[in-house]
């Protein structure tokens, strides 16, 4: 079993793939200090101000003499990050070959859509009706039955006393969560007097089924509870319409997502989920990479996968318009990775983001999306959201993701409205929050299964979810939504 991972043969560094101790042999070099799992040990002296090598990137540079066999760390480098990047396009021309897709259990929607869960959701169109959204789904649960899976609300504070894109921003998330086919049926539930009118809603969501997605207003009504009780009837009864069919991979949408990361996601989490991508794609599926401040620094690995000029033109635009959005507010492009990051032997933004695109494969990115933008094209997408995981996470269900594939090597228990399934970096995690985890890829790091051994397994796992199997977020109940804002609070 190695102690050492060099990832690329350009690297001037290895990564520890278990703690390991002074005067431990990497390739003839010695460890010259205990080296945690997943920090990084020196394979050569650098000299101050030389660049640190990782996936075979500059992931920063050297910020005093770095002797062979040292930990490298924050404590001698730092990131090479400042402002905008004015990107080149050079295309690599991969497509890879079509395979014939795998098949789920799914439902299949009127409107043309595929879903893998037949839920009644609450959507409060304003913070004020959180609790009786609450209030609702806690004494009506006698409506989930027969293929009706479950009555969820998703709770947020907005929807008053925004202004501009902000209001936009939770309008269109909100309708686009509207539309999500993961839901049988919809209540729309609103107060009566918040700026997000009920008109503006109708309006943002265009077309709809009036037997799927039914309207509430409180204070238009005597009592709430009982006009909401026979509403959700009324949703029980389209939803528990639905029956489980066979439907091809190719209709599945996977969003890609990673959080509270460690040295060892960009070697066995993140690469498998990469592996998955790949063959879904190739497939006929789609798959979504978001977390834009998490791609700076990793534009090699990205941008000249665009499909074309018209793309990769797009793509920089979203990169660069989300480093002026941070000067912007007078904050300082590379201000990440978090503590917990750090802690996991992650140093610089560069190193974070170069394991953080690991998710998405090598496949040609088809398409990039504003934020609830739906998917228009099948294949690798790009979406504009934070790297906030409650935020990111919300933004790839609002596009349409059925499912999310969540990375970790630290753990979190979260989940929005779609399975949140979480996948471990380490079997150590694995093994401890058994509560949490769905997924281990530490058999990569402990030498027992390959990247495609390991893809091929979440595939299988990916495919058993879409026909029903709960993750572990949905068997502990956590479900919620944020939604992202930037300007003033009225």
């Amino acid at each position: 079993m190695a102690d050492f991972i060099r990832i690329h043969e350009k690297d001037n560094v290895a990564v520890a793939l278990r703690n390991v101790p002074k005067g431990t042999a990497f390739r003839g070099i010695t460890a010259a200090e205990d080296i945690q799992q997943g920090h990084k040990m020196a394979l050569q002296p650098i000299n101050p101000g030389e660049n640190i090598i990782k996936y075979g990137f500059p992931i920063g540079h050297a910020t005093e003499d770095i002797t062979l066999g040292s930990h490298v760390h924050t404590h001698n480098m730092s990131t090479n990050l400042s402002g905008e990047v004015k990107y080149t396009y050079t295309p690599d021309g991969r497509f890879p070959e079509p395979i014939k897709p795998l098949t789920f259990m799914g439902y299949d929607r009127e409107d043309g859509k595929v879903g893998i869960r037949n839920e009644i959701w609450i959507l409060p169109t304003v913070g004020c009706v959180n609790d009786i959204a609450k209030a609702l789904v806690r004494e009506n649960q006698d409506l989930v039955t027969g293929s009706v899976e479950g009555l969820h609300c998703f709770t947020h504070p907005f929807g008053c006393s925004q202004t501009g894109e902000d209001h936009g921003n939770t309008k269109r998330l909100l309708a686009a969560l509207a539309k999500h086919p993961n839901a049988g049926a919809v209540l729309v539930l609103s107060l009566g007097c918040e700026n997000l009118t009920q008109e503006q809603f109708r309006e943002e969501l265009g077309e709809y089924d009036e037997n799927r997605i039914k309207f509430l207003i409180c204070q238009n009504v005597e009592d709430e509870m009982e006009e909401g009780r026979e509403l959700l009837k009324q949703c029980a009864e389209f939803a528990g319409q639905f029956a489980r069919k066979e439907m091809p991979a190719s209709e599945l949408i996977v969003g890609l997502k990673c959080g509270g990361s460690d040295g060892l996601s960009g070697i066995t989490a993140n690469p498998t989920v990469g592996k998955f991508s790949d063959t879904l794609c190739a497939m006929g599926g789609t798959t979504i990479l978001t977390e834009v401040p998490e791609m700076f620094g990793a534009e090699g690995f990205l941008m000249n996968r665009c499909v074309d000029k018209k793309i990769f033109d797009r793509a920089s635009s979203m990169l660069n318009g989300f480093k002026d959005y941070f000067i912007a507010h007078n904050e300082v492009v590379y201000d990440n990775p978090s503590p917990g990051n750090k802690a996991g032997g992650i140093t610089t933004l560069e190193d974070k983001s170069c394991g953080c695109v690991q998710k998405g494969g090598a496949f040609p990115i088809v398409d990039v999306l504003g934020y609830a933008q739906p998917v228009r094209q099948k294949g690798l997408n790009m979406l504009w959201s934070p790297g906030n995981d409650l935020v990111s996470s919300t933004a790839l269900a609002a596009s349409g993701c059925h499912i999310i594939l969540f990375t970790t090597g630290r753990g979190t228990p979260f989940g929005c409205p779609v399975p949140t399934a979480k996948l471990a970096t380490n079997t150590p995690l694995a093994q401890k929050k058994q509560n949490w985890i769905d997924f281990s890829a530490g058999d990569i790091a402990d030498g027992r299964k390959t990247i495609d051994e390991m893809g091929t397994e979440l595939m299988d796992f990916v495919l058993a979810v879409a026909s029903g199997k709960q993750v572990k977020a949905e068997e502990n109940a956590c479900r919620e939504i944020s939604i992202f804002k930037d300007g003033v609070m009225l």
